[in-house]
């Protein structure tokens, strides 16, 4: 019994001996002698995986009839640089930079050093034309490691003056993804740089999907060889402005080809236009127009600001609305009392003049001397019974100073001066004549035109201001089904009461029936409230033209009603611009018309550059 039991052990190991020994021989077979076969082998076929693109969501006006931003299809070169040799590199970057017009440096900047092992493709140029993917697919045997594939584009139509709104995209930079990489973003990735693109982009970009390739080692599809999609991309979301198109156009052509700016939104804080002139071509972005870029870059007229929240100029006596709130406000100063203007004071050593030197406004009370922007009315006020605290509080309450929160990248928030900050800036105490300035929004108080139109607002809502937005709706990218509702969030809300907003109200209004504005805005399609400014920038025959203004105002609803900041920049030839171009924006909108017919309804048409009166 025992023999036996030995005699099974010893076949036993017997068995595993002779087992040990054959994959010892089949091991030393494959990894020594035959080692290099099997090594080819391995490398010549491999499983790589690749990102799919995803579509970036499309933008569309407030009515969902006109798409502002699409996609088109177009070609994107990667480089996988493990699959190219150390001595091989030099000549493919070489012939890259020949056949995609790119310089070396550019390409080899995309390529740094930790990435030259990188199984992965990097992205090396986009917005490929088709002929130079034919160029590439002739030299392909001499150039290992290079593929491409068919990548979406931006197509921002004939963007004209929304081009600040809605922005461009481009390739994130090294610097961007270091910030962002842990929000999901990767080497060649489009991210958006400006305007909607890039204050949206979280929602725009959709998610890339994942699939799998049987590849050779020069990143050639291996025949017959199925692709495997691990995760399909997920399209981004559409967007839906608050932006009227037909609107956005008229408010265009009123301005015309003049630098400045024009808002035109509702009191709930909806923009349904926004005008920066001078403007760009978004689509040189995708284009690939390089030389276009550097001639808007070296404009001197900055055609990439976007001065309705990116410019801050003194308000002038648009700052008198501010003024007027603050004096009923604050019961410093009767608003039926007179002061008399003879058209100059004289105060610290010099002489301060009203825009009417001779003779003068005379007698004048609140509403009147609104009416008639009369300045040595709110010199004296200021100076003598409202005082610059008082000044400053009531700006504040109407914003200036402080970001309006609109959902664009890139605002001021302007400025308003304090005797503080004059000290700690100038080391000078405040004076009495810095009072005065202030008290007309001159010198140091600057606010951009959506402010100004933020101020506006206040007055129409009886003490609050909503925070001004673009977005109206996010709709599923695929199925359109609304996700999102953008509604009114109120941003300040001012204990001032309601009886002092509507004397405002009135004193405004009798600027357009009895004062400043009453030529170019007593129009007969709606009435009109506002106020003209008139800012002084050190020259002697330009100013910057203001007008800030609201209609209907016999309306009681607020949903009718829309407010209208126009600046006219000094940069052009003077002609008291900002309330003509208001008046065809407010004929044309509530007439229905378009610019030609609205001008030609106010008997503009002939108008040529209008030497108007200063205020």
């Amino acid at each position: 019994m025992q023999e036996n039991h030995s005699m099974r052990l010893n076949a036993l190991r017997i068995l595993f001996v002779i087992i040990f020994i054959v994959y010892s021989v089949k091991l030393f077979s494959m990894q020594i002698l035959s080692g290099d076969v099997y090594l080819t082998r391995a490398q010549d076929i491999s499983r790589r995986t690749f990102s799919i693109p995803a579509q970036r969501g499309e933008i569309y006006d407030r009515n969902f009839s006109r798409p502002l931003v699409i996609n088109r299809d177009s070609y994107a070169v990667s480089i996988t640089p493990a699959d190219i040799s150390g001595s091989e590199i030099d000549g493919v970057i070489e012939a890259l930079s020949e056949i995609l017009a790119l310089p070396s440096e550019e390409i080899m900047d995309r390529l740094p050093r930790q990435y030259l092992q990188l199984y992965q493709p990097v992205e090396i140029a986009s917005n490929v034309s088709f002929s130079t993917i034919a160029a590439l697919a002739e030299r392909k045997n001499n150039l290992p490691g290079v593929s491409w594939q068919i990548k979406p584009v931006r197509n921002y139509g004939s963007a004209g003056s929304l081009s600040h709104i809605l922005g461009y995209v481009g390739d994130i930079t090294r610097d961007e993804l270091t910030t962002l990489y842990n929000m999901g973003y990767q080497q060649g990735d489009v991210i958006g740089k400006a305007g909607i693109e890039k204050q949206y982009d979280h929602l725009l970009r959709g998610s890339e999907g994942r699939e799998t390739r049987t590849v050779d080692v020069r990143g050639r599809r291996i025949a017959g060889s199925q692709n495997t999609v691990l995760a399909p991309p997920e399209m981004g979301k559409n967007l839906i402005l608050t932006i009227d198109t037909e609107l956005q156009t008229l408010v265009e052509n009123a301005l015309g080809p003049r630098i400045g700016a024009i808002v035109v939104m509702r009191p709930n804080g909806e923009i349904l236009a926004m005008v920066s002139y001078p403007w760009y071509d978004p689509n040189i972005f995708t284009d690939g127009l390089r030389s276009e870029y550097q001639i808007l870059v070296n404009d001197p007229n900055k055609p990439f600001l976007n001065r309705t929240i990116q410019s801050s100029y003194p308000p002038a006596s648009t700052f008198k609305i501010v003024m007027t709130t603050g004096i009923l406000a604050e019961n410093v100063f009767p608003p039926e009392q007179f002061v008399l203007c003879q058209g100059m004071i004289n105060y610290g050593n010099r002489d301060w003049h009203c825009h009417n030197r001779r003779p003068g406004h005379g007698r004048l009370n609140l509403q009147r001397g609104l009416a008639q922007s009369c300045n040595i009315y709110y010199w004296t006020v200021g100076r003598d019974y409202m005082g610059v605290d008082r000044i400053v509080s009531t700006a504040k309450e109407f914003g200036f100073g402080e970001l309006t929160g609109i959902d664009l990248p890139g605002e001021l928030a302007g400025f308003i001066p304090t005797p503080q900050w004059k000290e700690r800036r100038f080391h000078e105490r405040w004076v009495a004549g810095d009072t005065m300035t202030l008290s007309i929004g001159q010198g140091y108080t600057l606010v951009t035109p959506l402010q100004l139109a933020n101020m506006v607002s206040m007055v129409v809502n009886n003490g609050v201001i909503y925070k001004p937005h673009i977005l109206k709706e996010v709709r599923d990218g695929v199925t359109n089904a609304v996700e999102y509702n953008v509604t009114p969030e109120v941003l300040r809300e001012s204990n001032i009461s309601r009886d002092v907003f509507e004397t405002v109200r009135r004193d405004m209004r009798n600027v357009i029936e009895a004062g400043t504005a009453q030529y170019p805005l007593n129009i007969r399609s709606v009435q009109i409230a506002g106020k003209t400014g008139t800012s002084e920038v050190g020259l002697q025959d330009r100013w910057h033209s203001w007008f800030a203004a609201y209609a209907p105002y016999n309306s009681v609803n607020d949903d009718e009603k829309i407010v209208v900041s126009v600046i006219v920049e000094a940069a052009n030839p003077w002609e008291w611009w900002a309330p003509y171009a208001s008046a065809v924006i407010f004929q044309g909108y509530f007439a229905n018309q378009t610019y030609e017919e609205a001008v030609r309804t106010l008997g503009f048409q002939y108008l040529m550059p209008i030497q108007g009166r200063r205020e």
